[in-house]
Order: structure tokens, then sequence, then C-alpha cells
């Protein structure tokens, strides 16, 4: 038995990238910052490291998030590791391990400044995710 969660929360470092497969399914990559926190052996001094991910949504609900989402708003991702490998223009072969997003809550605005003035996030009930099958891995 094997068990494929990842819970993950932080920013996004860059603007979140909508698209569609041939087939119509829109798809939504996005980056995002998690810090590990670690002592310095040297200064003994608590550091933040960065660790950066790539994650993916699929469907209807990434179409409905996307207009929300921005560089640096904070979000925390559920989802599933992910495994993808192709070859580029190059004909280098290259894969990644990405989050297959299942669930995503958004932390704070673009402008946190602003964020108690804005209602914009509250986008209605979740649409509902593809299916394993549906999804184009």
């Amino acid at each position: 038995m094997s068990i494929n969660r990842v819970v993950i929360s932080g920013n996004l470092t860059r603007d979140p990238e909508l698209r569609s497969t041939p087939g119509g399914m829109a798809v939504l990559n996005l980056g995002v910052a998690v810090n590990d926190r670690r002592k310095n052996q040297q200064t003994g001094e608590w550091e933040d490291y960065p660790n950066f991910i790539d994650c993916v949504m699929f469907g209807s609900r990434a179409e409905a998030v996307a207009k929300y989402l921005a560089k640096g708003t904070k979000v925390a991702i559920e989802g599933k590791l992910r495994y993808r490998s192709w070859e580029n223009q190059q004909g280098e072969k290259r894969s990644k391990v990405e989050v297959a997003v299942d669930d995503l809550e958004f932390m704070s605005s673009r402008d946190s400044a602003s964020a108690g003035s804005r209602q914009a996030y509250d986008a209605g009930p979740a649409p509902d995710l593809p299916s394993d099958d549906e999804i184009p891995f």
C-alpha cells in the first residue's frame, strides 16, 4: 500500500499560466515557494531556505481560480505527486515531479493591504475536478 498526498502552503512564484489541451481541457500551471527553516551551524540563527514546487490544476475549476491568482498570492494546496517526462526540441529527455492539485485555498490577496475590502475570492462552490481517467498524464 502507498499513499500519495501532498499538502503545502506558500506564495506563488510567478503569475499562473492558463492554457488548454487539444481536447479543450483547461490546464493551470503554478509555481509555489515553500520555506524550510534550518539552524545555521556557524551563526546559530534560524534561516529560511526556499523550495520551489511546480503545481498543475485541471478542468473548469482551474479556469475559475486562475483569474484570482497572481505572483505573490499565498495559497494552501492539497494534491498528489505526479511524475512527468518528455523530450524537448533539442531531443533531450526531461522529467519532473509536480503536484497535481485537488484543492486550492486562498490565504491572501495579491495586495494584502486591500484584502479586507476585497471579496473577489468568493467564486461560489468549487466546480467538480476531472477524475484520474480524464487527466492527461
